[in-house]
């Protein structure tokens, strides 16, 4: 109380009112992987970045990456096969625009974009644990995806990067881990026998994984460019291609020319003081002149894109830098014995003499969709369910959208394995199709499928959502007295607030008493001892609601009465 010493009327304005718990996000999730650019200068490699919107996403971090497609033609130029990079992916290289798509369609909200790179080279684990530990530092993350995580050429990787997250899980205790159980991963030994193998025994409670991948309904991002073509038949039969190309290297700058071999077309570059970019014919051979340091292929693109017969396009990415001067060099036209050649979609050979044909590729290609790992469009439905529902309500039985099915139909039988491991409780959600009803997730358990504490995911978010708002709520007390009064404004701040959830619905019981406790005070919740060395305690109980997982109705005979 202020000392007064003036005769005057002073006013003294006294809060009766305990400050308010304000709730956390629960549902904003941090997708870990590559991206087309991580920012000028590398800025945003490695830094949670927080976005609302695709738009926001290709504005800062670009698009797809170009999938590389192979197209067989028979000998009436009819499409046999399409194949996607080397046909041995299931999956697009890079993931993170397409699950971020996902992610979005299925009600998503503000999340954030860890790049660990561009896509001039694969990831690798390192490169993961650099972008949990950068994420580690960031508060408002409460769901961990480990995007491209799935396309490592070592599943033990792979596992080790999800226990990964799953400790930085526990240690914060405010983060929940969404896995992907891998597409090869269905072998004799049962489905998912492998992941459960490999991510251990710890923390399981604070992650959950999904099985199988999704036939979305999201097209590939390609280009012209990034489409070979075999099999094309050649008009002239022993007359080699009429488009000629060279390329300075994997993502680097594409040279083509329109126009026959006899032209020996040729590219040269060099790298000088100058200070700015050309590029110009002379002596009928292209000439690209950098200044000293070279330039980035989109630096060059800028300056020309066509030059009389010569075209200049990206190889692959296009994300290198051309720094070395370049011999003049003869273009290749490349032939196939027996009068077939392969072409790129963007030779003038396809696109001008083979129209019908050209277009017939692009609609064909255009019809191809992606598969993807599970993650992002259930990550979309946590979102969802808990903008709607809250974060009480399990994030299943809802249907998925931009979603064809699952790869793999999984049938009862199957996910009794999936849901219920008796040997060491991790248990693996399904997503089925259903008649009538589409696509739902059948499943929302943890990883301690066993545990009856933690089994259920909406049980494990939902004490993650009170821990850490209480927490938030309370941080004023630091320092205060530790005395009955303190102790009242805590226990009625707690109080309060879980007053509130269970009116909501999201702790059982039929009164405050059933549903939730709050117990602080000398005595109660602690000693003379704790006092003294500066603890207050303060015990919460709540009974949280669970999932009605099984639904039991019994028939039976009632015999008449007259």
């Amino acid at each position: 109380m202020p000392t007064y010493k003036t005769p005057n009327v002073y006013v003294e304005e006294v809060s009766t009112l305990p400050p308010s718990v304000v709730p956390v996000a629960t549902a904003v999730p941090a997708f870990i992987g590559c991206t087309e650019k991580a920012g000028s200068n590398q800025a945003y490699l490695n830094q949670p970045i927080r976005i609302s919107s695709m738009l926001d996403y290709t504005t800062l971090f670009g698009g797809a990456y170009a999938t590389e497609f192979t197209v067989t033609l028979n000998a009436s130029e009819l499409i046999t096969e399409i194949t996607a990079a080397d046909g041995s992916a299931v999956t697009p290289d890079y993931l993170m625009y397409y699950t971020l798509r996902a992610f979005f369609d299925n009600g998503g909200g503000p999340c954030y974009v860890v790049s660990i790179g561009d896509y001039s080279d694969k990831p690798s684990k390192e490169q993961f644990l650099e972008g949990l530990a950068a994420l580690r530092k960031e508060d408002e993350p409460t769901l961990i995806l480990l995007t491209d995580a799935v396309n490592l050429a070592s599943n033990t990787d792979y596992y080790d990067l999800c226990q990964s997250a799953l400790k930085q899980c526990n240690d914060l205790k405010d983060r929940f881990a969404i896995l992907d159980v891998l597409a090869s991963d269905r072998t004799v030994n049962g489905i998912g026998a492998s992941f459960r193998q490999g991510i251990g025994t710890e923390n399981l409670k604070y992650g959950a994984a999904y099985y199988p991948y999704l036939q979305t309904s999201l097209n590939y991002h390609y280009t012209d460019d990034s489409v070979t073509i075999n099999g094309l038949s050649d008009s002239g039969a022993a007359t080699p291609s009429s488009v000629g190309e060279y390329s300075t290297g994997e993502n680097g700058l594409l040279v083509t020319y329109n126009g026959p071999q006899s032209d020996d077309p040729r590219v040269r570059i060099t790298v000088t003081d100058r200070q700015s970019i050309a590029v110009e014919v002379v002596d009928r051979g292209l000439v690209i002149r950098l200044p000293n340091g070279g330039a980035t292929v989109a630096e060059i693109l800028a300056a020309a894109t066509e030059v009389e017969n010569y075209r200049l396009a990206v190889s692959g990415a296009g994300s290198a830098t051309i720094d070395s001067p370049l011999d003049e060099t003869s273009l290749t036209y490349s032939t196939i014995s027996g009068g077939e050649t392969s072409a790129r979609l963007s030779d003038a050979m396809v696109k001008t003499e083979k129209t019908e044909l050209y277009n017939t590729l692009k609609t064909a290609l255009n019809a191809m969709r992606v598969v993807l790992p599970s993650s992002g469009a259930v990550a979309g439905v946590y979102a969802k369910v808990d903008r709607e529902r809250g974060v009480w309500k399990a994030p299943a039985n809802v249907s998925l959208a931009s979603v064809i099915g699952p790869t793999v139909k999984v049938t009862n039988e199957e996910q009794e394995n999936l849901n219920v491991d008796s040997t060491a409780g991790k248990s693996i959600n399904a997503i089925r199709s259903f008649i009538g009803k589409g696509t739902l997730i059948w499943g929302a358990r943890t990883l301690a499928g066993n545990d009856n504490e933690w089994r259920y995911v909406p049980v494990r978010r939902l004490f993650n959502l009170i821990e850490e708002s209480i927490q938030k709520a309370t941080n004023f007390v630091v320092f205060e007295a530790n005395n009955a009064i303190t102790w009242l404004k805590v226990k009625t701040i707690a109080e309060t607030y879980l007053d509130g959830l269970w009116r909501q619905g999201a702790l059982a019981g039929s009164s405050q008493e059933e549903a939730y406790f709050v117990s602080v005070g000398l005595g109660q919740t602690m000693t003379e001892q704790d006092i003294l060395e500066g603890r207050m305690i303060v015990e919460i109980g709540v009974s949280a609601v669970r999932p009605a997982e099984f639904i039991i109705l019994r028939f039976s005979h009632k015999l008449q009465q007259a």
